[in-house]
């Protein structure tokens, strides 16, 4: 232990410059796993993409069959491989881009 820690005039220790880059690689394996979205997350670009969806198919639909639609596409979207993969495969930057986008096909565009 006494090689990754030297001592400073003082006494108190330092730690060494291979302790440090260690430190560092481990926080940036720890941002990198940040990245990633959280169930919640997933279930918000789930209801996000249904609402846009169903905007498009039905702009004039009452609120009622807009919430029909909603579930119907939620379904349906929830049996897809690639939302069952969303903590996984999704990034961060990814489900800013989703949630800001305007239209389902831009939504898609930021997930590819």
């Amino acid at each position: 232990m006494h090689a990754l820690v030297t001592r400073r005039r003082h006494g108190r220790p330092l730690l060494s410059v291979s302790l440090c880059l260690v430190l560092t690689a481990a926080l940036a394996g720890l941002s990198a796993c940040r990245d990633r979205v959280d169930r919640s997350q997933c279930d918000e670009l789930l209801a996000r993409f249904a609402e846009l969806v169903v905007k498009e198919k039905m702009p004039t639909a009452e609120a009622e069959v807009v919430k029909k639609e909603q579930a119907r596409e939620r379904e349906e979207a929830a049996r897809d491989d690639n939302f069952k993969n969303c903590t996984t495969e999704l990034r961060a930057s990814e489900y800013r881009c989703a949630m800001a986008a305007p239209t389902a096909d831009t939504f898609i565009k930021c997930l590819e």
